[in-house]
């Protein structure tokens, strides 16, 4: 099995080179590759990115800002492995966890995992992050009879061809309400694993706002309405 990492960057000169060195420095139980798009920084990531040497890692650039669920999109179309995580550039999350996801996968137990976040006073910078966090999970579990524990979280780990099978619409932060909504639509109940964190404030460069919930609680809604498709897999 080969796992491709895949990490999104916009303006993260500061911490791209750590994130990097981070994600290549694990004991991954399976081959890897990292497959980095720059969306369109206008600050130094792309010199940064153009000296990192490592044969796992590919970098592939947006002239413009297109937004989180694009330079997915363009990760995922360019991803050579059968499986994929998503890890931000931003530090939030440990690379150290994602050998914790790959394990239901690798002993035979799950197809999708997600990595589930327990947020404490020392890993959320706002009372109200964490509170929308919670209300748009909620309305997941509401609208689709389940009990997922943390839909925003950015590790989510499924097979390759499952994702481009979604057809993932949402070019911002929507597109992570829209693959957990288009996976229990299809009866695809991830499995969840603990997970660190540690949330970055907006004097760190904190990019989620209110309105990304708003958009996150639309889409669920825009999802539970369409029609389970024809064939869809039952997990």
């Amino acid at each position: 099995m080969k796992l491709s990492i895949l990490m999104p960057v916009y303006n993260e000169e500061e911490r791209i080179a750590d994130a990097l060195k981070q994600a290549l420095a694990v004991d991954y139980p399976c081959e890897i590759e990292l497959v980095v798009v720059d969306d369109g920084s206008r600050d130094g990531t792309g010199e940064i990115l153009g000296r990192a040497d490592d044969a796992r890692l590919r970098v592939i650039t947006h002239q413009r800002n297109a937004g989180k669920g694009a330079a997915i999109k363009t990760a995922v179309d360019n991803a050579e492995g059968d499986y994929m995580v998503i890890l931000d550039a931003d530090l939030e999350y440990d690379p150290l966890d994602i050998p914790k996801l790959l394990d239901p996968v690798l002993d035979g137990r799950a197809t999708v995992v997600y990595g589930n976040r327990t947020f404490g006073s020392h890993s959320a910078y706002s009372f109200w992050y964490v509170m929308g966090n919670k209300g748009v999970t909620m309305a997941a579990n509401v609208l689709f009879n389940s009990y997922i524990g943390d839909l925003e979280t950015c590790f989510k780990l499924m097979p390759v061809a499952l994702y481009r099978s979604l057809d993932v619409r949402s070019r911002g932060f929507g597109m992570e309400a829209e693959v957990t909504g288009k996976l229990l639509r299809q009866r695809i109940r991830p499995y969840e694993v603990p997970i660190s964190y540690r949330a970055r404030g907006r004097e760190e460069g904190k990019k989620i706002t209110w309105k990304d919930g708003v958009e996150a609680l639309w889409i669920l809604g825009r999802e539970r309405t369409r029609r389970r498709p024809l064939g869809a897999p039952t997990r």
